[in-house]
């Protein structure tokens, strides 16, 4: 094959980029700014990303693997990565081990009746082919490649089972049996294959090596947008504004849609207009630059946009997406076929136009769905009754007409449209007012978080602050988990906590793939919660940066990440925004926390911005060092901290009966002196302390019970469930009750062996008048029913503050009990809470 004559007709390929069709390929090629989409391997045992597709047949195919199946979506670039493998061919850069290089766009030959032999569809391959070379070519055919294009829009079928397969070259036979022979091997038996097609069940016979088009990444439309936007400063702002609005979509990917956004954009900064916001307003800008373009008036604009709404519901519908000239003549829009202008502005024609066999098509499906949501907004009597009938007609085959139908509510969108075809109808707009309102109050009345989401998108699309504020109201559920956010569920989110000028809690439980790029969006949204709910969540290093920023910024006041794996580092992050911010609770139980935390722990503690005066610290292996560094915290006059947990809440029966094992701090009696010490110097503010399953002994609680002594110690509440004390603690914990400058009114002492003995000793000190206590738990403390009775005496004094006791799986049995049950009964006491199992 000459490769000079294919370059000569390559250069020369006439034709014209469009706003929708996108960059004419080869110009791209031609002009050295084709940016090569990301591909990859998308075989299981393949990780490989590959530079180009030139890359790929020099490295994959040979003689055990003659073919490479491109698969992208529509508009991923992949016409254009065959023409750029065809170009470097031929310029010598790529597949130099072929000799001919065949390019079919296999939906041309849909049109193509009759018989064919190998020699005359090779004459319709896009470029001159030599019939005098077709002997070298049987002599030799692994030294042949075909790149066949659109497979998947070829109207017939290719697999084997449906055709008797031809191997003589020269018997003819009709297009889609030689097609099928060359693909299974009994023709040109050796010949090698590139084939390109959109994702589709119908071709899973193509056995070959598969390569993902993945379109471009987000550098690679950094790039694009600064080929196509000359001055530097312009293409930024043009590139930051479609990753800000747009980027997270699927289709934001797309070289083909990049193409079109570039387009709209350039319109607009050379007119002086702000930049779209919306899927909606993009699309609408698209759809009335090129109505204006064609130099319509009003009325003739108004009759296309309303034939090509008529085929657009066609089109919504068939299983191709696409419609015949017969169709188009039964839908009574003969008119729409010239001048050609108005078709290959919004239509892709396959085939030959004066064919009856041509078939046409919408260049995408976001035009399509638009063309048909503005016809129906347009005009009362056509395509259907009302929006309930638009959407339940079209009901699982459009993507994104109800988000256009939000959309186009909002005066300001459509009104490049409307200037063009005329305002659309009253009767309409009111219809659709109703069906948005309604079925977004709808949506949010019960708890299911995907209604919620779906909701919000649209909401995020109209646009409209104080709509969102109608239908958004007190007796709407939100709240519950929005866990398995996507980036475009993290924009609609964000807009609507901002329209509602903030958040009672944004609740994230469970998130497992909350991205960099989607905390960064929520920082808004999470700096006007009051409460962040992430427990059990997996967090990146860089989505804890911006929730450290979105805490300095913002106004929550309590963070919850119970569960979730942040460790030492990911922690020095968080503590970065946590110094200067308004966060007062901070619950980060079980996060593999250790006691090289501490130390940034004790920096936000003693910060003089810090308003943090709730740390739960539970299940995290920060030993009697990590505390003592807290310790030294708390001693400082800018510490506001009242409440330290390192305990859990859990299920009791779960614990007693074996069936739920609970970690701890590591604590030790070790710490506890350095924390008497923090409690007892004029500084702290603790109030409420819990040292739950720390083995802290009867040393250590006396250690606290010196503190709990002290005039300057605000303890109120203390927590030692199940830390190995013994009756050899209560004397000092008896001395603390009776002490004058006790302070306490809660104390947990379940689960520790104090017998009798112990706990006589702590009733006796209750009998003193003035002793604060008001809860006391002794549950499983191995008391006998000596202890009840004096309980029993206690409660009847009259001298007792008492208004919970929990005595609960102590081994008295009913007879035990009946003391405390005559004790309830004396006006004198003032039990309201007595648990007893």
């Amino acid at each position: 094959m000459d490769k000079t004559a294919l370059l000569d007709d390559l250069m020369s390929n006439e034709g014209t980029s469009s706003v929708l069709g996108g960059q004419l390929p080869i110009k791209l090629v031609k002009d050295n700014q084709y940016i090569p989409p990301l591909m990859t391997g998308a075989e299981a045992d393949t990780g490989t990303n590959f530079t180009s597709l030139g890359h790929v047949v020099d490295s994959v195919l040979s003689d055990q693997m003659k073919t490479v199946v491109l698969v992208g979506s529509a508009g991923s670039g992949k016409t254009t990565a065959l023409e750029k493998f065809t170009f470097d061919w031929a310029r010598g850069d790529h597949g130099q081990k072929f000799s001919h290089v065949f390019f079919f766009d296999l939906k041309d030959l849909n049109c193509l009746d009759g018989l064919y032999t190998l020699k005359t569809l090779l004459l319709q391959n896009r470029h001159r082919f030599d019939p005098e070379s077709m002997a070298l070519l049987l002599q030799k055919p692994e030294n042949v490649l075909f790149v066949l294009d659109t497979v998947d829009l070829y109207k017939h079928p290719l697999d084997r089972s449906v055709h008797t397969l031809c191997s003589d070259p020269s018997m003819p036979t009709t297009m889609s049996t030689l097609v099928s022979s060359l693909l299974h091997g009994t023709l040109l038996n050796g010949a090698t294959f590139l084939v390109a097609t959109r994702p589709t069940e119908g071709l899973k016979f193509l056995e070959g090596f598969k390569v993902e088009l993945l379109g471009f990444s987000k550098p690679q439309r950094e790039a694009y947008f600064g080929q196509f936007f000359p001055d530097p400063h312009v293409a930024n702002i043009a590139w930051q504004n479609m990753e800000r609005t747009l980027g997270f979509y699927d289709f934001g990917s797309s070289p083909r849609f990049c193409w079109t956004i570039c387009s709209v954009y350039k319109s607009q900064l050379d007119a002086g207009e702000r930049l779209p916001e919306t899927i909606t307003e993009i699309c609408v800008n698209a759809m009335a630059q090129i109505v204006a373009s064609l130099s319509l008036d009003e009325v003739s604009a108004r009759e296309l946009v309303l034939a090509l709404g008529r085929v657009a519901g066609h089109c919504c519908i068939d299983p191709n997406s696409s419609c015949s000239k017969e169709t188009i003549a039964s839908l009574g829009l003969e008119k729409l076929l010239n001048p050609r202008v108005l078709i290959d502005s919004f239509l892709r024609v396959d085939g030959d136009l004066e064919s009856d066999q041509c078939v046409l098509s919408f260049h995408t499906q976001l035009m399509q769905e638009l063309l048909l949501a503005v016809s129906f907004l347009v005009d009362s009597k056509t395509i259907a009754k009302d929006v309930t009938d638009l959407l339940k007609t079209h009901e699982g085959h459009v993507e994104y007409l109800h988000v256009y139908l939000a959309g186009l509510l909002n005066s300001s969108q459509r009104r490049p449209i409307e200037s063009l075809l005329g305002t659309f109808n009253s009767e309409r707009l009111m219809d659709l007012k109703c069906w948005l309102t309604t079925s977004s109050q709808k949506m949010l009345e019960g708890y299911h978080k995907e209604q919620h989401l779906k909701c919000f998108r649209l909401l995020h699309q109209n646009q409209n602050d104080v709509l969102v504020k109608e239908i958004i109201t007190a007796s709407a559920r939100i709240g519950v988990s929005y866990q398995g956010l996507g980036l475009l569920d993290c924009v609609a989110l964000n807009y609507i906590v901002k329209c509602l000028g903030g958040m009672e809690q944004l609740n994230l439980y469970s998130e497992k793939n909350l991205t960099e790029e989607g905390t960064d969006i929520l920082i808004p949204a999470m700096g006007l919660s009051q409460k962040i709910m992430l427990s059990q969540c997996f967090l990146r290093a860089g989505s804890v940066a911006h929730l450290a920023r979105a805490l300095r910024e913002g106004i929550t006041k309590e963070l919850d990440l119970s569960y979730t794996y942040l460790g030492d580092e990911n922690l020095k992050i968080l503590c970065s925004g946590l110094r200067a911010c308004k966060l007062q609770k901070l619950i980060i139980p079980s996060c593999r926390l250790t006691e090289a935390c501490c130390g940034d722990l004790s920096s936000v503690l003693t910060s003089s911005t810090s308003q943090l005066c709730v740390l739960d610290l539970t299940f995290n292996e920060l030993g009697d060092q990590g505390l003592t560094q807290l310790c030294h915290a708390l001693q400082s006059p800018s510490c506001k901290l009242q409440e330290l947990q390192y305990l859990f809440q859990f299920n009791m029966l779960s614990y007693l009966c074996g069936t739920q094992r609970l970690q701890h701090c590591q604590l030790t009696a070790g710490s506890m002196e350095a924390l008497s010490r923090a409690l007892c110097c004029g500084q702290s503010e603790l109030r409420v302390l819990g040292l739950t399953q720390n083995t802290i002994g009867d040393i250590g609680a006396e250690h606290l019970a010196q503190a709990l002594q002290y005039p300057h110690c605000n303890l109120q509440r203390l927590t030692l469930f199940d830390t190995e004390l013994t009756e050899r603690c209560c004397p000092s914990l008896a001395t603390v009750l009776r002490s004058d400058h006790c302070s306490l009114v809660d104390l947990d002492l379940s689960v520790n062996e104090l017998g009798p003995e112990g706990a006589l000793q702590l009733c006796k000190a209750l009998r003193k008048p003035d002793c604060p206590l008001e809860k006391l738990c002794l549950t499983r403390c191995e008391l006998t029913r000596v202890v009840f009775t004096e309980f029993g005496l206690l409660l009847r004094s009259g001298s007792s503050r008492l208004k919970s006791l929990s005595l609960a799986l102590n081994p008295v049995g009913d007879e035990g009990m009946k003391d405390l049950w005559k004790a309830i009964a004396d006006p004198c006491c003032l039990l309201e809470d007595l648990r007893q199992y």
